[in-house]
């Protein structure tokens, strides 16, 4: 094959995953949240492992710049390693939200599988708790963090980076549909 072509084959991959997949009903639930949130004093909190994580990063700073709603991140280092190592790495996303987390707020939860364990029961105590929860995921449609979802974004895809970066495209479009523009000044 050459390179022409395998690359050819590689972008179909995300037209399929971008112009192929219909979010918009997503994507207006979750401006809708943001906007129950804001109105609430309610906050909404992001979490993922790997370039999940910084995915989740990345969102909690544009929700909270962008979107002028309380976001935050789980992944400071310290505190990472402080709950894993107190409750196991597969209980730490639970609880932090446990620690950190009110009855109403949110949380989105991001795994390109939809399977890690820590995500997995980090969904299962936010839903617990009464948080409402938005998820990334891709791989299988039947991974277990889809049925653990309020709204709930898949990518039909089990490349990790196709999945990866569809899931920052719909993060950042979701930004800029709460915006209601796609340039604006960022200061």
């Amino acid at each position: 094959m050459s390179s022409k072509t395998w690359l050819q084959d590689y972008f179909r991959r995300y037209e399929r995953s971008l112009f192929q997949t219909d979010v918009s009903s997503q994507i207006v639930a979750l401006r809708d949240l943001v906007f129950d949130l804001r109105k609430n004093g309610k906050r909404i909190f992001f979490a993922g492992n790997g370039a999940s994580a910084s995915i989740a990063s990345h969102g909690a700073v544009d929700f909270t710049k962008a979107a002028k709603v309380q976001a935050f991140d789980f992944n400071e280092p310290n505190f990472i390693t402080a709950f894993s190592n107190d409750f196991g790495y597969e209980n730490w996303i639970a609880q932090a939200l446990q620690h950190r987390a009110s009855p109403g707020d949110a949380v989105v939860l991001i795994s390109s599988s939809g399977k890690s364990p820590n995500i997995i029961r980090g969904a299962e105590k936010a839903r617990e708790m009464g948080l409402t929860v938005v998820a990334f995921s891709g791989f299988q449609a039947d991974n277990p963090l889809r049925s653990l979802a309020d709204i709930d974004f898949w990518v039909d895809s089990s490349a990790y980076n196709i999945v990866e970066c569809t899931h920052m495209i719909w993060l950042m479009a979701s930004v800029d549909f709460l915006i209601g523009e796609a340039e604006y000044p960022v200061s």
